[in-house]
């Protein structure tokens, strides 16, 4: 079953089939699944076939899809089949780690591993996203040319904004974490993105995304006393338990009017604070609705 991808870092994405026509290997960003219940072979198996079929130093963008047992199984021999063709996908500039839908299987319970060996394996990739939760992890690293990153989860470890704090990414522009909520592993705290928030970590960051999280409010009133905002472009806040109390700090905090837009959708505002908000930022032009991008 194919993912919820349709386009990923300005390309199509295709599904790769073994005996269908090929596409020029630049023009699209491929997706390569396998082991799930409508295939009838494994991953790995899907894999050799791609690295025999596709010409991989033209590879820009690839998208790794379902594999066997995501609920249950650690997939890193799937992140390592990557990892060792580094060699081979020499310009490959985006990687997306679990393009899995809903009806395969639910963003909690996508089982993920520690990723650092995918990022270091490719020191010219521009473009890191992963979905899933449980083994999530991404220890120190530095890496010069990374400018996006997100992970989607419905729980998102400590460890990740742990390692992602402590790790040297001069170059990165956007940054999308997914907390989720700590019954399906969502850990993480405000002290935890102390690092970040201090603007001191990620002198290129423009956009900045702290979404999906039952602390909303906390992080909220954290990021309005953020450093880092004043060289923000883009903030969202979204999909989270916003209420009233984090957005009454956002307005008494630091200035937002130099922003581009500020996406706070799926929130528990009240209307008049609703008001609130379009009265403070939209004179200064600040929108309110994220362009679309993949």
């Amino acid at each position: 079953m194919p993912g919820d991808l349709d386009t990923f870092h300005g390309l199509p994405v295709v599904d790769f089939t073994s005996d269908g026509d090929l596409q020029e290997a630049a023009s699209v960003a491929w997706r390569v699944s396998g082991g799930g219940c409508d295939s009838d072979q494994s991953f790995a198996e899907t894999w050799q076939q791609f690295l025999q079929a596709v010409d991989l130093a033209e590879v820009r963008a690839l998208v790794f899809g379902g594999w066997a047992d995501a609920y249950e199984f650690d997939p890193a021999p799937i992140l390592d089949l990557a990892v060792a063709a580094a060699d081979r996908l020499t310009g490959l500039r985006a990687f997306y780690f679990g393009d899995i839908s809903y009806e395969e299987c639910d963003i909690s319970w996508i089982r993920q591993t520690d990723v650092t060996p995918l990022l270091s394996a490719y020191p010219l990739l521009e473009r890191f996203e992963a979905r899933g939760g449980p083994g999530m992890a991404v220890s120190p690293l530095r890496h010069t040319s990374l400018q996006y990153l997100e992970f989607e989860s419905a729980g998102l470890p400590a460890r990740v904004a742990r390692g992602l704090c402590a790790s040297e990414l001069p170059a990165l522009k956007r940054l999308e974490l997914w907390l989720g909520v700590r019954d399906w592993g969502g850990d993480t705290t405000v002290a935890d993105l102390a690092a970040l928030l201090s603007g001191e970590r990620f002198p290129a960051l423009r956009h900045l995304g702290l979404l999906n999280s039952t602390l909303q409010d906390e992080i909220a009133a954290a990021v309005a006393e953020a450093p880092v905002v004043a060289q923000l472009r883009s903030l969202a806040l979204s999909m989270g338990a916003l209420s009233d109390t984090g957005a009454a700090a956002l307005l008494d905090g630091r200035s937002l009017t130099h922003l581009r837009w500020l996406d706070l959708q799926h929130h528990y505002l009240s209307a008049a604070m609703m008001r609130r908000l379009r009265d403070a930022l939209e004179p200064s032009g600040v929108g309110r609705n994220r362009p679309q991008r993949r």
